[in-house]
């Protein structure tokens, strides 16, 4: 066979095998396989967390700042919320082009620097911890690739064993991440590392809370409803908020859908008069005290004759459809109510005719300075 010739066979050898491959098959295994991934974390790295956490807690730092990019960067908004909540720690989210843009060198001694990313190849954010090593910050990873260029940057590392992730659009990868900053962050608080008994019991069971929010239809038939919106709005408060974020960019990577996230503290200061019966809004409501806070903002939603949909564990007045998740701690919550909204994340862009595993212009690596 000519070199010509091979490269015809490898070729169509190549497109054959992508033509076999159903639009969004990728994805739908990432999103299936997150029970697992949820108990394969708590298996294999429950004992390196709590071994971080007890170092970090002896050390006691007196401000946590998180960088991240993309879905990461809502990963960490929400270890933000756990930080301050049940640490009392002052935490906040870097702006990593202040370092390699701008050339900033900000005084980060005491501070922990927390840098999350699933592939951890982004090289700002491995910059951002090797300034704050050098300005006398302890340094920690959170990747899902222990041997990463960012991993070997921190001088502390946490893996979250999220397993090789198909789709570009990142599922399976966010999840893990929440729960390792949910072991890390009430791991310090205890002291010794070391999960409560409630809090272990609630990890133990996540897979299968996981595992029944998965089987629910409603966000497939959803899909069908919203195939030809233009717009969407999510919204949320609290440690939802962070989920609300994550669901507009799955929404708009994959189905190329015009989504804006809200606070639903910041949705009351101007975003509600665009709110119409023609723009869908999609509203995590919980039952602690983001979701009650949520619950007025549901109302003036109504007020406008907004579509909104809540996902929630409870009906709320405002929202004639919701998305059914367990009631469970609100700081789980996220690790759960972002599932069905995955799901819906993928069948609309089946229903749009879009490949949800390849977003066009897309790749799995993003590197940015």
């Amino acid at each position: 066979m000519s070199q010509q010739q091979a490269a015809r066979s490898t070729t169509a050898g190549a497109t054959d095998a992508t033509a076999a491959t159903p639009p969004g098959a990728g994805m739908a295994a990432d999103i299936a396989d997150q029970p697992e991934a949820f108990a394969r974390l708590a298996e294999t790295q429950s004992g390196a967390i709590a071994d971080i956490a007890a170092e970090i807690a002896r050390e006691r730092p007196r401000f946590v700042m998180f960088t991240a990019r993309g879905t990461s960067d809502h990963a960490a908004l929400y270890a933000a919320y756990l930080t301050e909540i049940r640490l009392g720690i002052p935490a906040g989210l870097a702006s990593p082009s202040a370092i390699t843009v701008y050339g900033a060198r900000p005084d980060l001694s005491e501070a922990l620097v927390v840098g999350v990313s699933q592939s951890g190849g982004s090289p700002d954010i491995a910059e951002v911890l090797r300034v704050a090593s050098e300005s006398g910050a302890r340094t920690l990873a959170v990747t899902n690739n222990p041997e990463s260029p960012l991993a070997k940057q921190a001088g502390l590392n946490i893996d979250v064993s999220a397993g090789h992730e198909k789709a570009v659009a990142a599922t399976k990868t966010y999840t893990a991440e929440l729960l390792a900053l949910f072991m890390l962050i009430e791991g310090i608080r205890a002291g010794d590392g070391k999960l409560a008994g409630d809090e272990a019991a609630a990890v133990a069971a996540l897979p299968e809370l996981a595992r029944t929010v998965l089987a629910d239809e409603t966000p497939v038939q959803l899909a069908a409803r919203y195939r030809f919106a233009e717009r969407l709005v999510t919204t949320g408060r609290g440690y939802a908020y962070p989920t609300a974020r994550e669901t507009a960019l799955k929404l708009m990577e994959t189905s190329y859908l015009s989504a804006l996230s809200f606070s639903g503290a910041d949705l009351l200061h101007g975003p509600l008069a665009m709110a119409d019966p023609d723009i869908p809004v999609l509203a995590i409501v919980g039952d602690g005290p983001g979701g009650n806070a949520m619950r007025d903002v549901i109302g003036r939603l109504g007020e406008r004759r907004a579509d909104v949909v809540s996902i929630g564990a409870s009906d709320v007045e405002g929202a004639p459809i919701r998305i059914p998740v367990p009631a469970v701690d609100e700081r789980l919550a996220p690790m759960l109510d972002i599932l069905p909204l995955q799901r819906l994340a993928l069948a609309l862009a089946l229903n749009r005719g879009e490949n949800p595993d390849a977003p066009r212009g897309l790749r799995k690596v993003t590197e940015t300075l």
